[in-house]
């Protein structure tokens, strides 16, 4: 059995962190929720090319690829559609429930793995991740019967869900031909281009109406973007994609804390049984993995 790696699945814990802020900015920006995320993928493209450019010489010494290809294209596509479903459910449902449904990923990769891969998992890891699942429900519980425009936020977080997953399998598998760098500025770009044309057209600003509005944007260029998907994709490199997806489930949990400490959206005693149950059932997939 391959070692686990405990310095990635670090990385992977704080990467999901950062991204459970990614609601928070797009709820402080005052540009359209599509605009919103376009904006996180431009002004994060930038540094992540010089990134990608200072280690070019040494993606080609190891024999990595540098150019696009299929698989770094369809990552920015997946993650574009993605982001785009996923940014608009924010507008009609709470930051916690959005971002608990599109991190339902691990039920649909551990049916991919399965079905397309064969791939067996142990009963530990299974039962951790029904545990993670059960949590991450009942700490967005409250909030889900809410009916009306709850539903369809509800309904698009639901959807975006299908294509994180796909998201999430082809960055797994194009890291064993790119570099982390290599591979997110060109999933970055390509993912900021899929969204102008609809950041453009969507109702709402697509421009700040002043300087401070670039600053929740730039959080969600630097912090979500760079500090939480790039970082991901580092572990993606040398955790199984099951374990990982699981792992992810810590964003709604951040997502929660940080709507009570920011907006004032209420968590009680159920929402903090769950999110207990969440943390266990992360620590018993890693324990099934290990």
């Amino acid at each position: 059995m391959k070692s686990f790696h405990a310095g990635a699945f670090g990385a992977l814990l704080a990467g999901g962190v950062a991204i459970g802020f990614a609601g928070i900015f797009m709820r402080l920006s005052d540009v359209n929720p599509i605009a919103s995320a376009f904006w996180r993928m431009l002004l994060a493209a930038p540094l992540l090319w010089a990134w990608a450019l200072a280690t070019a010489r040494a993606d080609r010494a190891a024999g990595l690829r540098t150019g696009l290809t299929t698989v770094a294209a369809l990552s920015g596509l997946f993650f574009g559609i993605e982001l785009g479903i996923w940014h608009l459910s924010l507008h009609y449902t709470t930051v916690a429930n959005a971002t608990l449904l599109s991190n339902l990923a691990p039920l649909f990769i551990a049916l991919w793995l399965w079905l397309a891969h064969g791939e067996r998992f142990s009963r530990g890891f299974l039962g951790g991740m029904a545990l993670a699942l059960t949590g991450a429900v009942v700490l967005i519980g409250p909030s889900a019967t809410g009916g009306g425009t709850h539903l369809l936020g509800d309904g698009l977080g639901l959807l975006s869900t299908t294509f994180y997953a796909a998201y999430q399998l082809v960055v797994k598998d194009a890291r064993a031909t790119y570099s982390t760098a290599r591979l997110m500025a060109w999933s970055t770009s390509v993912t900021a281009l899929v969204l102008l044309p609809f950041a453009l057209w969507m109702p709402g600003p697509f421009w700040p109406a002043e300087a401070a509005g670039w600053l929740p944007l730039l959080g969600l260029a630097l912090i979500a973007q760079i500090g939480g998907q790039t970082v991901i994709a580092y572990a993606f490199a040398h955790l199984p994609a099951s374990l990982a997806s699981v792992s992810l489930l810590v964003q709604p949990l951040t997502a929660a804390i940080a709507a009570l400490a920011i907006f004032g959206e209420r968590i009680g005693p159920w929402q903090l049984a769950g999110a207990a149950l969440l943390l266990c059932g992360i620590y018993f997939s890693k324990r099934g993995h290990t």
